[in-house]
């Protein structure tokens, strides 16, 4: 994939859990709710319909305040890739100010492990320096944290 170093933020680990765990993790909105913002925020509620065109819809707490987040799927590739965006809502509703488009590609990486690649794609450089000023590598850096505790507390079980 060729990325646009202007408009795109790329944040590529290997990390110690099988690819198939993290694919579960990432379509499974109850799981969506214990790794997706970096604590002490959290995302309240979750709704997934996992196909093309279908929801991720999230309702973030950051601080007390309920941010609602309303978006799409545009390409899901089963275990491998999930494109989301919330350029629009369910039935390809157009946002009024639509951030970005999130890429996420996982790829085995040894007994146990994925090599998980997340990737915010942004309209123009202003909104690209704006979600890399706002945190973008040591947010999305804090999400594959969680996401490796819990999916190991759920290998656990």
């Amino acid at each position: 994939m060729k990325l646009d170093p202007k408009t795109d933020l790329k944040l590529e680990r290997v990390i110690d859990v099988p690819r198939e765990l993290v694919w579960e993790c990432w379509t499974t909105p109850e799981h969506i709710k214990h790794f997706f913002m970096p604590r002490p925020h959290s995302v309240k509620t979750c709704e997934i319909d996992l196909r093309v065109g279908g929801k991720f819809n999230t309702v973030f707490d950051i601080d007390g305040n309920e941010i609602p987040n309303q978006g799409v799927y545009l390409e899901i590739i089963e275990g491998k890739k999930l494109v989301f965006t919330d350029t629009y809502s369910e039935d390809w509703k157009p946002a009024e100010n639509p951030f970005m488009t999130a890429i996420l590609l996982l790829e085995d990486a040894g007994e146990g492990a994925t090599k998980y690649t997340a990737i915010a794609r942004h309209r123009t450089a202003e909104t690209r320096q704006q979600h890399e000023d706002m945190g973008f590598f040591e947010g999305w850096g804090t999400v594959v944290d969680q996401l490796v505790e819990y999916a190991n507390s759920l290998k656990a079980k």
